[in-house]
């Protein structure tokens, strides 16, 4: 039986054949670059105030593309990845929170099936007993390995749970776990709102696309977690991965209040560095004039509250 395959909008396709991938690996090896820069960890981390909190707004990065949202009560996990190795590469930094110190976990949002956004040996310890929304054709990589409550979305598609409405919305990505598996499963970003409580705008994995625009339109966002690394080489990486300058680009699309980068510092998947990504993002920020209050630039474990 022939598996359905995903695309992303406009027919953008992300295909490097293998000469590319060749001329990738040899101008890696002829870059120096300083590795020396780690993503901090907060000093004073908020874990017995996480455990107890049901009623107040916070986000806390655990790294990469993984965070702890708080709405109205509801736990929330993004990308739960807490494995010590991506492939051959160790992983960079620690997380910001051990898995015994979260608080039971009511909803995981998957944006895609990458394995640097799906770890299913993290999945396996999370505390409590989670709904998974991840995008179609996902559904059954977690179903057959045991859990329950799993939820598929095609772009667009909501579900309310928990006191909150999740979305999910569009990316400009690709995917593939196996040798056979290439888009057998989409990708995209999650909105989650909830009455009288700010709105998150969960951007997942990207290269910048006409679609911030479109989200920007149909919902008021109060925060984005925007990603910002591994976009080098640019002409390797564009179709997949927004570089910090079209980061902050698009967040102006989305027309949101604060932005929270993400997505660097935890794994080497490209050729760019965390201390890199960055110092491009925050001068393209200044650049483009916009407040020093909108923007969170998150330590590792730091619990941040936004406000309506």
């Amino acid at each position: 039986m022939t598996r359905k395959r995903y695309g992303n909008l406009d027919g953008i396709q992300n295909k490097h054949g293998f000469a590319e991938v060749r001329r990738w690996r040899r101008e890696r090896k002829q870059k120096k670059k300083d590795l020396s820069y780690v993503v901090p960890q907060a000093a004073n981390k908020q874990i017995a105030w996480l455990s107890a909190n049901r009623s107040a707004s916070s986000i806390t990065w655990i790294g990469h593309a993984t965070f702890l949202i708080q709405i109205n009560g509801c736990n929330i996990l993004t990308d739960p990845v807490w494995a010590k190795r991506m492939g051959l590469e160790k992983r960079l930094s620690e997380p910001g929170l051990r898995l015994d110190q979260l608080p039971p976990i009511d909803v995981v949002l998957i944006s895609h099936g990458h394995y640097d956004h799906l770890d299913i040996g993290t999945l396996k310890r999370l505390p409590g007993s989670p709904v998974y929304l991840v995008p179609e054709g996902l559904g059954r990589l977690l179903t057959r390995r045991g859990f329950t409550h799993v939820h598929e979305f095609v772009w667009w598609e909501k579900m309310s749970d928990k006191g909150c409405t999740f979305t999910f919305v569009p990316a400009q990505h690709w995917v593939r776990r196996g040798l056979w598996d290439m888009n057998t499963s989409h990708w995209g970003g999650w909105v989650v709102q909830a009455e009288n409580a700010p709105s998150v705008y969960f951007v997942g994995d990207t290269g910048y696309f006409r679609g911030f625009t479109e989200i920007g339109k149909r919902f008021a966002i109060d925060t984005v977690l925007m990603p910002i690394g591994a976009y080098e080489p640019e002409w390797f990486m564009q179709t997949a991965h927004i570089n910090p300058e079209d980061a902050v680009k698009a967040f102006c699309e989305l027309h949101a209040q604060t932005c929270i980068p993400m997505h660097y510092g935890a794994f080497r998947l490209a050729d760019d560095t965390a201390a890199e990504a960055l110092n491009r993002f925050t001068t393209a920020w200044n650049e483009q004039n916009l407040s020093t209050d909108r923007l969170r630039v998150l330590q590792l474990g730091e619990t941040w509250q936004p406000s309506m």
